[in-house]
């Protein structure tokens, strides 16, 4: 189950340094949102907060570019850093009752540039690190740690704020930067599978060349359309809608929504495990497919349900599905593309999920009229139907298991790199 920690002691301080990175983001997240509704008492600025700190996912393919040209670590350790610094900056503004909503929302923006532009660099080091022998099972370790500081993250900084203030939480999470800097320290020299006959080439050109790999491999094409589909029906009612779930459907207060909350990160824990524990597993385009089919059925159950212990226990299967797709659509992109462009495919990658914040938007717009539950009920149908249309489409998805099903003139470069040892 550990095998890539135990194999790779240099994975062994990245997980590390992306749990103390990630535990940062989602303790700094709530308090800034916990700070915008007690300053402005408006759903809607805080909404406007929530895009700000999402819309870095936007520059995506530029970011993967980046992760393609430059060391990987290098940009790792800038992102660690900035964030720190824009952390420790919103802490003393708020020690001192300086810090105005508008500092809010441009803090949100500087936590994303932080978190979703660094996100191609950190998924692609980890491939240059463990091979592809180890990938599945780095990447549901990666899971893994984001489902801790989901579940622990925004529950430590409610506690610090509650306890201590909102000062003092910020200059909590701001040292949880601090320590994923000093764990990424070490990594410094690790060879990386840059695109280095690319260095003089101008970024709008590599963005586009990125474009042009996933397009020459019809699968990642399908993994990509599967993360923007999930990212416009499934994840905005994750997003948007469990505390209307929780008080209108199962009559829970806040504590409830919590617990809800916590069955869903603990449900991820253990679907992470699994897929690590499997390692190098055969038929993983099927095992991404079907399970993600399963997230959204289960979606659509939830919809309709009013037993609390029901609502509870779904709301863990529904984590536990939600880790074939949370774990293997990277897994899958990183298999499917030649390690020149990694960071580009998986900077794709991030633009798509970036479909997320608008389709809230949308669904939310639908749910006034139609209600919650029915709203979450036709999209999770509306996943299962398009992931049918897609395994009759595309039955070679489902059997799916490694190597590299593009052109037949980049099979042997592609080759070449996976055989090399990792550094």
């Amino acid at each position: 189950m550990f095998a890539s920690l135990r194999a790779h002691p240099r994975f062994a301080l990245l997980w590390v340094s992306n749990l103390f990175f990630f535990g940062g983001v989602w303790s700094l997240t709530l308090v800034l949102g916990w700070l915008a509704f007690e300053l402005t008492g408006s759903e809607m600025l805080v909404a406007l907060y929530t895009a700000a700190r999402l819309a870095p996912l936007l520059l995506g393919p530029l970011a993967g570019a980046l992760a393609d040209r430059h060391d990987r670590v290098r940009l790792l350790l800038l992102a660690a850093g900035w964030a720190a610094a824009a952390t420790f900056l919103l802490a003393a503004l708020a020690g001192a009752g300086l810090l105005p909503y508008w500092a809010l929302v441009v803090g949100g923006f500087v936590l994303g540039l932080a978190q979703s532009p660094s996100q191609p660099a950190r998924a692609s080091l980890v491939l240059d690190i463990v091979g592809h022998e180890n990938l599945s099972n780095a990447n549901a370790l990666n899971a893994l740690a984001m489902n801790m500081t989901q579940v622990f993250g925004p529950a430590l900084g409610g506690v610090l704020i509650g306890s201590l203030g909102a000062s003092a939480a910020l200059w909590v999470s701001g040292v949880w930067f601090l320590v994923s800097f000093a764990l990424l320290v070490p990594l410094r020299g690790i060879a990386t599978a840059r695109a280095r006959d690319t260095d003089h080439e101008p970024i709008a050109t590599m963005v586009a060349g990125g474009f042009r790999a996933v397009r020459a491999v019809p699968m990642a094409v399908a993994v990509l359309g599967v993360t923007v589909v999930a990212n416009l029906l499934l994840w905005p009612i994750y997003q948007s809608f469990m505390p209307v779930f929780a008080e209108r459907q199962f009559g829970l207060d806040a504590d409830g929504l919590g617990l809800l909350l916590t069955c869903s990160g603990v449900g991820g824990l253990i679907g992470a495990l699994v897929i690590a524990r499997l390692g190098d597993f055969r038929f993983k385009g099927g095992v991404f497919v079907i399970g993600t089919a399963l997230w959204a059925a289960l979606w659509a159950v939830f919809a309709l349900v009013h037993d609390v212990a029901a609502g509870f226990v779904l709301m863990a299967l529904i984590g536990l599905a939600s880790s074939a797709f949370g774990v293997l659509q990277t897994t899958l992109l990183l298999m499917m593309t030649t390690p020149d462009v990694h960071g580009r495919v998986l900077g794709i990658q991030e633009l798509a999920i970036g479909a997320m914040p608008l389709a809230a938007l949308g669904l939310g717009a639908i749910a006034e009229v139609a209600g919650v539950g029915w709203t979450a009920f036709g999209a999770g149908i509306l996943m299962v139907a398009s992931l049918a249309v897609l395994a009759v489409r595309m039955p070679r998805l489902l059997a799916y298991t490694r190597g590299y099903p593009g052109p037949e003139e980049g099979k042997r470069a592609w080759r070449a790199s996976a055989a090399r040892s990792p550094q």
